[in-house]
């Protein structure tokens, strides 16, 4: 019998392709290890705040939309963990994306946190830090950061 290393594994996604290829790895972790994975997604609210800037909508005609993507994301990923026979657990919330996944992986216990190197943020808002390094800062588990180069790998994205 053997104990096993994680147990329930988080899996930001905001349908780049780096977090499509991040959740690919979660969902062979989680496999592995008979693990349950819970997928989130952030309707970003700084993006949200930029997006407002150059579009006539409403912000939250322009939040409404993203949360709308935040779901077909989601869906598309989980059907490929289930196909998997992974139990998956999915979530859409507002705010900072960083705060956000901390507050979830603490709330759910996870014990791990898988995400992609680089999202959809804002340039400027990746030059001040980026998720993946605010998420390691603050998180209560381990937290496993993959890199994604677009230039090797073939095109995953979702939505």
């Amino acid at each position: 019998m053997h104990e096993r290393m994680f147990h329930h594994v988080l899996v930001p996604a905001d349908g780049s392709e780096a977090s499509v290829a991040a959740a690919h790895l979660g969902f062979r972790m989680a496999r592995n290890c008979e693990a349950n994975v819970e997928l989130i997604y952030v309707v970003d609210a700084l993006l949200c705040e930029e997006l407002r800037r150059y579009d006539h909508r409403e912000l939250e005609e322009i939040r409404a939309e993203l949360a709308e993507q935040g779901e077909r994301t989601l869906r598309v990923l989980a059907e490929e963990a289930e196909r998997m026979g992974l139990k998956v657990a999915t979530s859409v919330r507002r705010g900072d994306p960083f705060e956000e996944i901390v507050a979830h992986a603490r709330e759910a216990s996870c014990d791990v946190i898988v995400m992609g190197h680089v999202g959809r943020r804002p340039r400027a808002q990746v030059l001040l830090g980026s998720v993946a390094e605010r998420v390691l800062e603050f998180a209560p588990c381990p937290v496993m950061v993959v890199k994604h180069d677009e230039t090797d790998a073939p095109a995953h994205r979702v939505a």
